[in-house]
């Protein structure tokens, strides 16, 4: 849609009277408002290909590792990874729904959660082979911006510093997508940065893919190097040359920064890592618009603060199109699928609409209905998806008895359980995460919080 040049007030106007009658009138998908973008993010598509209905429950997949599938259907089971048929009904849903996309980002993990033994590199090659060409089918016109998991390689978590041949074969399924600039990038490391030119806007937007999983605690491969395949000094490169041209940049990547909502004190990645990606993207913040990431399956959002805690960075987590659990969990998520709304001006975020699929009723019905399970501004009572914004929002969360903190749960595990509750040390945990990414700010809101209670 092409930007109206009207001004900024009667713009946004003119875009919420746009908004408010869409709603109303397609509760189904957003109606983009004047100069918005659009593009979709999709993550953790953990293909079990074992999977099939048997009577014999414990041989339904082999990601249940020899549990008893719970209720197995034709769209999946909450103790497997997903059948081909969930990740069809989520890109069917995607393609259907009509909406106008400039991108989608990716950001990855393919393979399913098995033992060692049961993969090979043929076998996870064949499988991030096998999505690629999928969501290409799907969108065959579509510019797609994907980024490694830790299961994009076989032994899982041990991503090399080097070239090898995961990263040779995946540069090649990616070609289609990306430059050979970005792909001789990939081949070295896993990672690369690529222009977003878009009719609409007056700048291109910059994407920096990075392979997170050099960092992520289980890849011993990296144990003890202090840049792993050189990523920090070539991101800094990336973004000091994008400060001085003043591009914006969208930050992907799988394997999130800040520590994990679900555990307390721990990072998903090493802390000597985390620290030195804080500083960084601290130091890039006025260039940086927006940081998207996968791995924990869950729905979650991070505000990244300075070191005045002034609001500077937005950065979200989107939940897994698998609904797997292992047995000892007590909650798991439905399948997820976003989209979010950008503005074309200036790249910032807008808003986010999370659409879901209801497993249980899916598979009770034999028909995947995937629905919107809610807007982000709306569902918070906020204006956009800035820093600030989300900075007010984690305020409201963490209120004593705050009724929006008990929606934020339901939508981090993807209204898997409403009875769920998550109260005491488990709403610390949520609460710091979200607001403090470094070890020292996390560590007195944890002290702070508990003593509080």
């Amino acid at each position: 849609m092409e930007p109206r040049r009207g001004g900024r007030a009667a713009r946004l106007t003119l875009g919420l009277a746009l908004l408010c009658s869409a709603l109303e009138a397609a509760p189904a998908g957003p109606q983009p408002r004047s100069a918005v973008g659009q593009f979709w993010h999709v993550s953790d598509l953990h293909l079990d290909p074992t999977y099939h209905i048997t009577p014999d429950r414990t041989k339904v997949c082999s990601s249940s590792k020899g549990a008893n599938a719970s209720n197995p259907g034709p769209f999946g089971d909450f103790l497997c990874d997903s059948p081909y048929q969930l990740i069809l009904s989520a890109f069917a849903f995607m393609k259907d729904s009509k909406q106008q996309v400039s991108f989608m980002i990716w950001t990855g993990d393919s393979p399913p959660h098995v033992p060692v033994k049961e993969l090979s590199t043929k076998l996870v090659i064949s499988i991030i082979g096998n999505m690629s060409s999928t969501i290409r089918n799907f969108f065959p016109d579509l510019q797609v911006f994907p980024a490694l998991g830790n299961h994009d390689y076989w032994p899982q978590d041990q991503l090399p510093v080097t070239t090898s041949e995961v990263y040779n074969a995946v540069a090649d399924f990616w070609k289609p997508w990306l430059t050979d600039e970005a792909i001789s990038t990939f081949r070295k490391g896993g990672f690369y940065t690529q222009l977003f030119e878009s009719s609409d806007s007056s700048q291109p937007l910059r994407i920096i893919s990075l392979n997170t999983n050099l960092y992520y605690s289980p890849n011993s491969v990296t144990v003890n190097i202090t840049d792993p395949a050189n990523q920090f000094a070539w991101l800094e490169g990336i973004l000091e040359a994008s400060s001085q041209k003043e591009e914006k940049v969208y930050i992907i990547g799988h394997v999130p920064i800040g520590y994990l909502p679900y555990a307390r004190n721990t990072t998903a990645i090493r802390e000597y890592y985390n620290e030195r990606l804080v500083k960084i993207f601290r130091k890039y913040s006025s260039v940086i618009a927006g940081q998207f990431f996968g791995h924990t399956h869950r729905d979650s959002i991070m505000v990244l603060l300075d070191e005045e805690e002034k609001p500077v960075n937005s950065l979200f987590v989107a939940p897994a199109v698998t609904p797997v659990k292992n047995v000892w969990q007590m909650e798991s998520n439905n399948p997820g699928v976003r989209l979010y709304q950008y503005d074309l001006l200036d790249y910032s975020l807008l808003d986010l609409w999370q659409f879901y699929l209801d497993l249980r009723d899916a598979n009770k019905k034999n028909e995947s209905n995937w629905k919107l399970e809610y807007i982000l501004t709306k569902a918070y009572g906020i204006e956009d998806l800035k820093p600030e914004s989300l900075y007010e929002m984690a305020k409201q969360l963490s209120m004593p008895h705050s009724t929006l903190f008990e929606q934020y749960y339901s939508n981090f595990i993807v209204s898997y359980d409403k009875t769920i509750v998550c109260e005491e040390g488990c709403k610390i945990c949520q609460i710091c995460a979200i607001q403090y990414l470094d070890y020292s700010s996390y560590t007195d809101c944890i002290n702070r919080e508990a003593m509080w209670r």
